[in-house]
């Protein structure tokens, strides 16, 4: 399927993207792509999971429950204005007719853009005093951040007004492994490398590399310890920065959800959640609950790949220290995690092996 750009123009022909203020219709732009489907092609299928919209914009579409047709979509007309078949599942499968065009975009993405501009939530101007600054660039990724996704639009409102833009040349140093932990920080522009030390290595170890995007800071913010990397521009860059009192209060809570050992152990015998110790090997092994998959916190960012990005995570250590880091991490990248209230020390949970 061919992918091209998307200019506002096309985007402010449909419903209800022509009530978006300019500036939320340029970042829908940059994420959003034209996309060309075959006769014969499905845009989507009958029960599809996909967190996508589709706009019609060029051809004709039947949807259809199996193989049975129920309908018929032609572009340029009012029904066209409107998504097709949205909504999770879809309701019905739309294949293409004639050849077809349609506009595709995140549905989060949208989500959020409608909030902010029909709750009048920030002014971009006011966000970014350094006249410098392309707007769009650095609106566009910190759309991308799951984090800002997940909280209250009220919450949002304070975050953006509160958030300190930062610049760095490359070989900057950002945060140092064994300071205070004081910020909560998101790439908007360049490259870091993330190092830890190592007594055979003077340079340290490299973890990572991040880039626009990317977050880091949080696990000290929340488990209150001293940071536990290095973190390095390796090209010129932006960040932007939350303080402590503001992560804690605006960002951090609001992403928590947390349940009680009877309705967590509940959830996993149903088969609708499933244990994630992050604790240290040593301790998994000495007891964890039956079945639980052991992901130490600091190699949580390393192995994401690795976990199933459609299950549902009951996140676990002794305190709810550790888990509530673990738990942030997987939902700002789009996981779902809940917290174990009060960890598995009084939760009578934890089982030897």
């Amino acid at each position: 399927m061919e992918k091209a750009a998307v200019d506002t123009v096309v985007l402010s022909g449909f419903s209800p993207l022509d009530g978006l203020r300019r500036e939320n219709l340029s970042v829908l732009a940059r994420k959003a792509a034209l996309q060309a489907v075959a006769p014969g092609q499905p845009l989507f299928c009958e029960r599809a999971m996909d967190k996508r919209t589709y706009y019609l914009v060029r051809g004709d579409v039947e949807l259809r429950t199996g193989t049975k047709p129920v309908g018929r979509l032609s572009a340029n007309t009012p029904e066209a204005k409107h998504p097709i078949t949205p909504g999770i599942p879809r309701r019905f499968g739309a294949y293409a007719v004639t050849p077809v065009e349609a506009l595709v975009f995140d549905s989060d993405l949208l989500d959020v853009l409608l909030t902010w501009d029909q709750t009048g939530i920030y002014d971009v101007k006011e966000l970014t005093p350094d006249s410098t600054v392309n707007i769009g660039d650095w609106m566009t990724v910190l759309l991308q951040i799951k984090a800002f996704h997940r909280i209250p639009p009220s919450n949002l409102q304070a975050i953006f007004m509160r958030l300190e833009r930062v610049s760095y040349r490359a070989g900057g140093v950002v945060v140092k492994e064994g300071e205070e932990a004081d910020h909560f920080y998101a790439i908007t522009a360049g490259r870091c490398s993330v190092t830890r030390r190592h007594p055979l290595n003077p340079a340290g170890i490299k973890l990572a590399e991040l880039g626009p995007g990317d977050s880091f800071g949080d696990e000290a913010l929340i488990c209150g310890d001293e940071r536990n990397a290095t973190v390095t521009m390796l090209t010129d860059g932006a960040l932007v920065r939350l303080k402590k009192s503001d992560f804690d209060s605006l960002l951090h809570e609001p992403m928590l959800q947390r349940v009680s050992p009877a309705e967590a152990a509940e959830r996993v015998a149903n088969g609708q959640a499933r244990w994630l110790d992050v604790r240290l090997p040593s301790e998994f092994k000495a007891s964890h609950p039956p079945g639980a998959i052991n992901v130490p916190l600091c190699m949580l960012r390393l192995s994401l790949a690795k976990l199933d990005a459609s299950a549902h995570y009951i996140v676990v250590c002794d305190t709810e220290r550790r888990s509530s880091a673990g738990a942030f991490i997987l939902n700002a990248r789009g996981y779902r995690a809940v917290v174990l209230q009060g960890g598995l020390s009084p939760s009578g949970l934890a089982a030897g092996e």
